[in-house]
């Protein structure tokens, strides 16, 4: 089993480049979806949340308003620590859970861990490539505003939670450019695809 990690900055481009990493046969642990998971109704994760922050951080329904959460964490790093503290490990164990389970479906598998914080959880050397999308802080930004709708203030502080350009290129293995189109994203992919695959059949021989 071949283990890659894959990041980036917020807006990069990560999510184009984890989709073709599926398309092309790797197994894909997305950790913003385990994130989702650890909190979902009736869970620990989430009792432990309502226990940090208060019953005001729930929707009509019982789940959680992550976009009234995100206000509160994202505006206070001592909130955001707390909400980290109690996410994290779950996303952990629910993502070693599903790696296991695809190592034994196949004992070959590529597991492509897409994680957001991966450099801000301390796992840049967890893994056998390292793989960063980097697109530049400004235009990062730009995409914020324009294609999410966030604010001003809002995009600046999601992207202030996480690590520097300049941390993510220093642990990165494999720089990927998510600066032009998808296009040119997805052609890298597959480049960086074919030269793994063969590296791994001439390990094999």
């Amino acid at each position: 089993m071949q283990r890659i990690g894959l990041t980036g900055g917020i807006a990069a481009g990560k999510s184009v480049a984890a989709r073709r990493f599926a398309e092309l046969g790797a197994v894909v642990i997305d950790s913003d979806r385990l994130a989702r998971d650890a909190v979902a109704p009736g869970t620990v994760g989430l009792d432990q949340v309502v226990e940090a922050f208060g019953p005001q951080v729930l929707a009509p329904d019982g789940s959680l308003d992550r976009q009234g959460l995100a206000a509160v964490v994202f505006a206070d790093a001592g909130a955001r620590a707390r909400l980290e503290a109690i996410v994290h490990p779950q996303v952990r164990r629910l993502a070693a859970e599903r790696e296991a389970a695809a190592a034994a479906r196949d004992g070959d598998a590529v597991v492509v861990h897409d994680v957001p914080l991966l450099l801000e959880t301390g796992q840049a050397d967890s893994f056998g490539v390292l793989v960063v999308v980097h697109t530049p802080t400004e235009q990062r930004h730009e995409r914020l505003v324009h294609l999410r709708g966030l604010s001003e203030d809002e995009a600046s502080a999601r992207i202030g939670a996480q690590a520097s350009d300049a941390e993510r290129l220093d642990a990165a293995d494999v720089v990927l450019d998510g600066a032009g189109t998808e296009e040119n994203l997805v052609r890298q992919v597959d480049e960086l695809w074919a030269r793994l695959s063969a590296e791994r059949a001439a390990e094999a021989v």
